[in-house]
């Protein structure tokens, strides 16, 4: 039986959200927030609404085009409000260490090279999630009060309230996703193949 309301949300910078709602992108990496339980990242929830954080975000950690979208924040700083405008199927769901693919990735997502430098040096021991996502738009994008609860480093959140994702449409067709997320594996399991692509 089909979702119709959800109240699980996964945290990402709103740049990426936006850019994952816009079919820009499929792919968010991850390595797990400091108050992630356990302290390192696992993925929760299949389905999930996109909650977009501000505070994090730093425009010199992603791609000219993302990066002329942020405005930076002061730390602990929150809009009375967040918009949530879409919800995702995680469908794909990588667990790679293999520096060589984490970097035959970079057409596919909104960061740049230092951001994967970055997340390759902390923890190295821990791999970097890929998750793909299918995005589906609100058929009402919705205005949520902020609250406490739902600040800190941590990538997974329960709503107050559920929201509906009934009618939502997808981003992107069955046949475009499906080809996508095909480059991406292929990107992943031939990374010296992928980079004489790109």
């Amino acid at each position: 039986m089909e979702l119709t309301i959800i109240n699980h949300a996964l945290k990402e910078w709103a740049v990426a959200v936006d850019a994952l709602e816009a079919g820009k992108t499929i792919l968010l990496l991850r390595k797990g927030g400091i108050k992630e339980e356990g302290n390192h990242f696992k993925v929760a929830h299949n389905e999930v609404l996109l909650y977009p954080t501000l505070e994090h975000q730093n425009p010199d950690l992603l791609k000219p085009e993302y990066a002329d979208q942020v405005t930076p924040v002061p730390s602990g700083w929150h809009p009375e409000t967040i918009r949530i405008g879409a919800w995702a199927k995680v469908t794909d769901i990588f667990m790679v260490s293999f520096e060589p693919s984490i970097k035959a990735l970079l057409p596919f997502h909104v960061w740049n090279e230092q951001f994967v430098s970055d997340r390759l040096k902390w923890k190295p021991r821990q791999p970097i999630y890929i998750l793909l996502l299918r995005t589906y738009k609100l058929s009402q994008p919705q205005e949520i009060p902020y609250c406490a609860e739902y600040s800190g480093c941590k990538s997974w959140i329960d709503l107050k309230e559920g929201i509906s994702v009934a009618n939502a449409t997808p981003v992107l067709t069955d046949a475009e996703y499906n080809k996508r997320t095909s480059v991406i594996r292929n990107s992943i399991a031939n990374p010296s193949a992928a980079n004489i692509l790109n």
